[in-house]
């Protein structure tokens, strides 16, 4: 164990003194030198041990025969009372059933009289006289007083057993909890020693089952109990046993149980753990110690689960609860499809939670971080998450064309944008809502400016042209011309009363905003004026330019001041610090620089970003400077330090412009992708980061076990990752430049790894280290496969070899020349009998690895050939190409099969399911497209990354893909495959839909000219076409019976068809846009249906009638919404049906796809609605369509 105060030092003494031990008594070498004690209070653990075996064995010698002898006696006392209990309720029992059988006996003897004298006549004279005095009453009034009698006195005896039993009873459990209370007394003892230390309290449930933490939520919640402490310390343990515990657990276990359950309870609702925030900067060294201790300690991590489930019941508990959770993000634990219905959070940092399918319902969160969460496919109804800290907020669609530039309004309320599109829009900060539009320039708009006192917005075209708005009445007040080519920016004088714009016309103008007419034209650059900006004091003027420098005006006399250089190009953006003594720059060069106004030296070079800096923002305080670039990304600059604060990854394409709220607590960003963002300043750095790769991931590969991904990097590194947690494993580290191709060996003992640095590393998983470095490539080796037997590896190299390496040896066995131009890729086929290899010069090889020589030449690509793969069964390869295709070649004959095109760049990555059904291709479009290996059709596209993907793995069961992307992140997609059962013998164009009846015995296909196709699945032949929609049909659903088949088209129309006849029965007129989607009622009677008019409409089936939603009330919207989420009714057209399970990324972005949304509310710190965030991130709000709904389904 490591000590706590100077971790990492081994704890190697113990203090013995007789004093409180601030150290806790466990000391490490340095703890010695600062515990102030005499040294013969120390002593080694060894010598700690032997002292207490020593006392332990004399106190044991004394008292081992008295305690030995009285555990006989009084298990022989218990043993006779027994035997004695057992002998008298026998006897007991006996007695009363003799006098029951008596009293039944005589009721039977009379009964027999009756019947035996039928006939009176014949009857002996004894039993005539009996049945007389039955006649007279006084035989049976005299038994029926007699049998009362016996009865009166066997009730007595019955009651006065009963109350000797409870007197007995109460005795008995009055002694039975002074025993337990020894068992408590004890309980405490131990707990008191321990109970500072957080960590020696979570060791008391080391041995607790975590089925008892189950059978105690259930019961709690079932009791209504809001005590939880008080609860479980008089807990009935025998109602938790016989109604909530499903195994045999022992009772006295079970009581032990809940003592230690309650006692760890009450002391951590004591301890600092549920009193501050453990996620605060002034604990994180406690934390990480804490997480070192207990992350692989599963019943620990058990009973932190169950402290978040117990704040949905206790209040006391919420702030532990909430340290919990915070713990458990942070040790990765797994979380996926856990019910946290109505817990409440607060004061915690959940950054990067891994919370998918989680149900959420009914939550509270206070004041929490939730940057980066996952929350794709949570419920989230009724939940109550206030002043929320959240990095993203924002995203502001609208705009269908780059956006060049953003502006605040002084009061921070409202955001304008300029567009390339044209246009200018005017922004709601608090609800991302557009408020006007305004189309008024005949190009692109490069530049908007609010007046200090936001009246008038400002704007610079590409049309030479300056606009006025009145931002009131939404009016243009006057248009400034004067520049003869595009004005790029445009700037405010701080009284408002000057107006400055830089043009491509390489000068600059001052305007008078009152009059609109032209002040003086300051000229002195020699190429395009790119970003002009006034000092704070209004006296200067900053201006950037494409002649690479800055220059410094005089407002008052238009004279230049100074000249700034030193950019080695295009100066994009410029921006004063609030009190005017710094001015920021950033330029094509991909640097920032930071200038002294008054010496006129640049003092800071910011340098991190990999493309142009577009645009530069000081924040209100001046502490911080924002920064956009067209490398995608977003970067907070520590102005004092010099340092980067964090970074934002968001956009999918340049980012435009940057600008902070008047508050600086917001900052927008315009890009390229269209989009402008909000982003919270304040939780823009993530407090819990993975240590991960912190560059391009090149390559990444599947264990064959499935459960470990290695990944290699251009930071020189190879990662290997836990699948399951997204944990980093280990760090292998030995290359000195890009990682650019790992593999691991059949038996997922060993890793491959070829690099820029021309070497090959040979890997030991167990150990970490290196094994073998081969050094024979002359170029960087872009590709390594083990065979199928493990016992070679071929590398491709861009020296144009392919070389074949011993594996145990590490000695080169073979080098095979042949291609003309860097080899990218090889591959073993499966059975190890033909190595592919691809190269720059647009070939593909394949060669017989018996002999080693070249077999076939494959040529079709018109440009390089980055890599290929074979199917599992070796028939087939596919190759991919700088010409944005994937070629399919039959692998006996080298004859093209299929060409797949629709990627709109370069192919770098292709992976084969194991099944062989499904290729998966990665590009530098940014996305991943998934292909059915039969048809040559797509199957679908996943989108995700914000750069180029590099590498793709399926997982050993196919289930899961991994990709790896330019933009530092690794990502896990869930597949949902489908196999092909038969071939369709007839004409298929564009597959919109298709669908099975319940049977599986027809399948119904839509196709592009119309019409729908059902097929018989058995012999494959098509049974009957269906024509009647004049536009495309994007959905069908068979009725539960198979009869009928309903289709929804872009006609805006429903028809119902007979299945055996294929005739239209019922057309259904009434959505107003394509239909999307249609599912019928279990019983057949109702069909639903979804458009793209964003209404859903329920039908009677028989009728052809719109049912009205007064027609059905049903109140389980919970049982409702996941029954429809199940049945896949919120997957559209347009709506990813593949689900990000896991992001491996140094900057987690908010993950929410067909998250369900049901009233509740989401609000920032700053009193931001975030619903829309949500939404814009794939979350369903439900609320519109809850009447609808409830009519859907009732099952």
């Amino acid at each position: 164990m490591n000590c706590a105060d100077h971790f990492p030092n081994p704890i190697t003494q113990i203090c013995i003194a007789p004093h409180k031990c601030k150290s806790q008594r466990k000391l490490c070498a340095e703890c010695v030198d600062e515990h102030g004690q005499d040294i013969k209070f120390i002593v080694s653990i060894k010598k700690f041990r032997e002292m207490v075996v020593t006392k332990l064995e004399e106190a044991e010698h004394d008292q081992k025969n008295e305690l030995k002898k009285q555990r006989m006696n009084f298990k022989s006392v218990l043993t006779q009372t027994e035997s004695h209990i057992k002998k008298i309720l026998e006897e007991l029992s006996l007695q009363i059933s003799q006098i029951y059988d008596m009293i039944e006996m005589k009721d039977k003897s009379y009964l027999k009289i009756i019947n035996d004298n039928i006939n009176p006549a014949q009857a002996s004279y004894a039993d005539l006289e009996k049945l007389v005095q039955i006649i007279g009453g006084n035989t049976l009034n005299k038994w029926k007083a007699q049998k009362n009698s016996y009865l009166l006195k066997l009730e007595e005896v019955k009651n006065w057993w009963g109350q000797e039993i409870k007197d007995f009873n109460e005795k008995l459990k009055k002694k039975i909890v002074s025993i337990y209370k020894v068992q408590q007394n004890q309980h405490e003892e131990d707990f008191d020693e321990g109970k500072e230390d957080l960590y020696e309290l979570l060791t008391h449930t080391k041995d607790i089952d975590g089925k008892l933490f189950k059978g105690i939520i259930d019961m709690l919640k079932k009791e209504k109990i809001s005590d939880c402490l008080e609860f479980l310390s008089n807990m009935d343990s025998q109602k938790l046993y016989y109604q909530y515990i499903d195994n045999n657990i022992n009772m006295n276990d079970l009581q032990n149980s809940i003592l230690k359950i309650a006692k760890v309870i009450k002391y951590i609702s004591q301890h600092n753990f549920n009193k501050e925030d453990y996620s605060s900067q002034i604990y994180l060294q406690t934390t990480g110690v804490l997480i070192q201790k207990i992350q692989q300690e599963n019943k620990i991590i058990e009973f932190l689960k169950f402290l978040v489930q117990l704040t949905a019941m206790d209040s006391k508990l919420i702030q532990c609860g909430s340290n919990s959770l915070n713990l458990l993000v942070q040790m990765k634990v797994e979380l996926k499809k856990i019910c946290f219905e109505n817990i409440k959070i607060k004061n915690t940092s959940l950054v990067g939670a891994n919370l998918v399918r989680c149900n959420l319902n009914g939550s509270e969160l206070e004041n929490v971080d939730i940057s980066g969460i996952n929350l794709n496919e949570a419920q989230l109804f009724n939940c109550k998450w206030k002043n929320l800290r959240i990095h993203e907020l924002h995203k502001l669609d609208g705009h269908n064309n780059t956006v060049y530039s953003l502006c605040f309004s002084p009061d921070g309320n409202t955001l304008a944008s300029g567009s390339r599109d044209k246009s200018i829009r005017l922004w709601d900060v608090k609800t991302g809502q557009q408020k006007v539009k305004f189309d008024i320039h005949s190009n692109y708009v490069l530049s908007v400016c609010f007046s200090p006192d936001g009246t008038i917005l400002a704007s610079g075209s590409s049309d030479y042209s300056i606009c006025f708005l009145d931002v009131k009445t939404s009016q243009q007040k006057c248009i400034l011309k004067g520049h003869d080519q595009e004005v790029n920016s445009v700037s405010f004088s701080p009284d408002g009363k000057t107006l400055a714009s830089g043009s491509d016309d390489k000068s600059i103008r001052l305007w008078d905003v009152q009059t609109g007419q032209q002040k003086v034209k300051l000229e002195g650059h020699s190429n395009y004026v790119l970003s002009v900006c006034f000092s704070p004091d209004g006296i200067t003027l900053a201006s950037g330019s494409s002649d690479s420098s800055i220059c410094l005006w005089n407002v008052f006399t238009g004279k230049q001041k100074s000249i700034l250089n030193g950019h080695s190009n295009a100066v994009h953006s410029l921006c004063f610090s609030p009190n005017g003594s710094t001015l920021a720059s950033g330029s094509r060069d991909q640097t920032i620089r930071l200038w002294d106004v008054k010496t006129g030296q640049s003092f800071i070079k910011f340098d991190g970003h990999s493309n142009r800096v577009q645009s530069v923002c000081f924040s209100s305080d001046g502490t911080t400077l924002a920064s956009g670039s067209l490398d995608n990304s977003i970067r907070l600059w520590d102005i004092k330090t010099g340092q980067q604060k964090s970074k934002f990854d968001g956009h999918s394409n340049f980012v435009q412009s940057v600008c902070f709220s008047p508050d600086s607590s917001l900052l927008a960003s315009g890009s390229s992708d269209f989009s402008i963002r909000l982003w919270d300043v304040k939780t823009g750095q993530a407090k819990q980061q993975l240590d991960g790769h912190i560059s391009h991931v090149r390559s990444v590969c599947f264990s064959r076990d499935g459960d470990t991904i290695a990944s290699g990097s251009s930071d020189f590194t190879i990662s290997l990752w836990d699948v399951k947690t997204g944990k980093l494993q280990l760090k292998l580290e030995g290359h000195t430049n890009q990682v650019l191709s790992v593999c691991f060996s059949p038996d997922g003992t060993i890793l491959a790894s070829g690099s820029s640095d021309f070497s090959i590393s040979i890997w030991d998983i167990q150990t970490g280290k290196q094994k073998w470095k081969l050094n024979e490539n002359d170029d960087q080796v872009s590709s390594v496969c083990f065979s199928p037997d493990g016992t070679t590896l071929a590398s491709g190299s861009r020296d144009n070899s392919i070389r074949l390496w011993n594996v145990k040896t590490g000695k080169q066995k073979l080098k095979l020349d042949g291609h003309k131009d860097w080899v990218q890729s090889v591959c073993f086929s499966p059975d190890g009998s033909i190595l592919a290899s691809c190269s720059d010069d647009k070939s593909i090889f394949l060669w017989d690895v018996k002999i080693w020589q070249q077999k076939l030449r494959l040529d079709g690509h018109s440009d390089y050939v980055r890599q290929v793969c074979f199917t599992p069964d070796g028939s087939i390869l596919a190759s991919s190409s700088d010409d944005k295709s994937i070629l399919i070649w039959d692998v006996q004959t080298g004859k093209q099969k299929y060409k797949l095109d629709g990627h709109s760049n370069t192919i770098y990555s292709l992976s084969l399911s194991p099944d062989g059904t499904i290729l998966a291709s990665g590009s530098r479009d940014n996305s991943i497209r998934l292909w059915d290996i039969q048809t040559g059709k797509q199957k679908s596209k996943l989108e995700g990354h914000s750069n180029t993907v590099y590498s793709l793995c399926f997982s050993p069961d196919g289930s899961t893909l991994a990709s790896g992307s330019r933009d530092n992140s690794i990502r896990l997609w869930d597949i949902k495959t489908e196999k092909q059962n038969f071939k369709l013998d007839g004409k298929i164009d564009y597959v919109p839909s298709i669908c099975y009846s319940r049977d599986y015995t027809k399948l119904a296909c839509c196709n592009d000219d119309n019409t729908i196709c059902i097929w018989d699945v058995q012999t494959g032949k098509q049974k009957s076409k269906l024509e009647g929609h004049s536009n495309t049909v994007y959905s069908l659903c068979f009725s539960p019976d198979g009869s009928t088949l309903a289709s929804g088209s872009r006609d805006n129309s429903i028809r119902i068809w007979d299945v055996k006849t294929g005739k239209q029965q019922i057309k259904l007129d009434g959505q107003s846009n394509t239909v999307q989607s249609l599912y019928f009622s279990p019983d057949g009677t109702k069909l639903t249906s979804t458009s793209s008019d964003n209404i859903i409409c329920l039908w009677n089936v028989k009728t052809g009638k719109q049912i009205q939603t007064s027609d059905q009330i049903y109140n389980d919207k919970a049982t409702l919404f996941q029954s429809l989420l199940q049945n896949n009714y919120f997957s559209e057209e347009g709506v990813n049906s593949n689900l990000t399970i896991l992001v491996i990324s140094q900057y987690p972005n908010l993950q929410a796809q067909r998250a369900l949304i049901f009233k509740g509310e989401f609000v920032n710190h700053q009193g931001i609605d975030l619903r829309q965030l949500l939404q814009q991130r794939g979350s369903y709000i439900l609320e519109s369509q809850l009447q609808i709904l409830q009519n859907t389904i009732k099952n």
